[in-house]
């Protein structure tokens, strides 16, 4: 198993200087002052380098949300059961989730997949890309075996190179799952060492008692389980969970594919850590959309290198802030696109004098 995760690992290119090159050159003739767009230009260059081309498109737009359920639910570390895992699935399928208008105004596809929800039946249309039902409870015990993470990342990549298949430009990455910001956070703290009462927050919202409890269960499976800080499917297997384990495949198979991707908040950022540790050439294909009120939030991002498009106390999840940021990249190429330059308004342009 671990040789095809190491053949996707290898097949991730790295990006195209020239392209890039090319992009920031045509950022640079526009009537305006020089980097005066900011993160969007480096966006839109990014993403150029990224795919080989400087003729940026992003036409097609697809959310991958990817469902499953934790077994550390049982401890009290959330508001509300399990059940509302599938209850959510079910209506990103049906177009009646937070998300859904959100992404109907930006254009952008909702594809809710199951990759680990605890229910005997599918849900309808909802694909079921199971691997196996619900992962264990981490604060005794590892969420799953490695060879099913391994297995759960090698389908999150297939998804993803899927979508490049059938012409996807951009893929946006989310997620539901219950009790999914303890994982997260225990991923967190496992990979960059960090003490739980830095990194565990209240997620969607969570009393003093509450926080407290998380706390100590994040710690609890710190204890047990030992993750190898070094080896991110051992942490993914040991104390993460399968939507995680999904969307670390989902930022390595958009790597390979050359498909630009935009992770969503905490969670998925701490999955793209993941995809990151394991290859560091696929942070050329993550873009980040917003950074949440996650104690560790900033830091994870800090430590992939990335700068969030958006700053807006945005912590709703299901790919909600990847969506968000999507009419601020479609500006940008409204910008990128227009051949509004110096030169033809006979205009001396603006010189680099630093």
């Amino acid at each position: 198993m671990r040789n095809e995760l190491d053949r996707l690992v290898a097949s991730v290119p790295l990006p195209d200087a020239e392209a890039g090159e090319t992009a920031r050159a045509r950022w640079d003739a526009l009537a305006k002052p020089l980097g005066s767009l900011g993160l969007l230009e480096d966006a839109v260059t990014q993403i150029a380098a990224l795919t080989g081309s400087a003729d940026v498109c992003l036409s097609r737009r697809t959310l991958l949300v990817f469902c499953a359920d934790n077994g550390v639910v049982q401890r009290g570390v959330t508001q509300c059961g399990s059940a509302v895992t599938a209850s959510v699935a079910g209506d990103l399928a049906a177009g009646h989730s937070a998300v859904s208008p959100m992404a109907r105004l930006a254009n952008c596809e909702v594809l809710p997949v199951d990759v680990g929800m605890a229910t005997e039946a599918p849900v309808p249309g909802v694909p079921d890309r199971r691997v196996q039902t619900g992962t264990g409870d981490i604060s005794t015990g590892p969420a799953m075996m490695r060879e099913a993470c391994i297995r759960t990342i090698e389908t999150g990549a297939a998804l993803a190179m899927e979508q490049a298949r059938q012409g996807v430009r951009i893929l946006l990455v989310g997620e539901m799952g219950i009790g999914n910001t303890t994982t997260a956070a225990a991923v967190a703290a496992a990979l960059l060492e960090l003490d739980p009462e830095n990194v565990v927050g209240r997620g969607a919202g969570l009393s003093d008692a509450g926080l407290s409890r998380k706390r100590e269960v994040v710690r609890a499976a710190l204890r047990v389980n030992q993750p190898d800080a070094e080896d991110p499917v051992d942490v993914l297997a040991k104390v993460g969970g399968l939507d995680l384990a999904a969307m670390c495949g989902a930022y390595l198979g958009a790597a390979a594919a050359r498909l630009p991707v935009l992770m969503d908040g905490f969670i998925s950022s701490v999955a793209a850590l993941c995809a990151v540790r394991l290859c560091p050439a696929a942070a050329h294909a993550i873009l980040a959309s917003h950074v949440s009120p996650e104690p560790a939030a900033q830091t994870v991002l800090d430590a992939l290198g990335k700068r969030p498009l958006l700053t807006a106390g945005l912590r709703l999840g299901e790919g909600s802030g990847a969506v968000a940021a999507l009419p601020l990249l479609d500006m940008a190429l409204a910008v990128y696109h227009s051949g509004e330059t110096f030169a033809r308004r006979g205009i001396e342009p603006y010189k680099r004098l630093s």
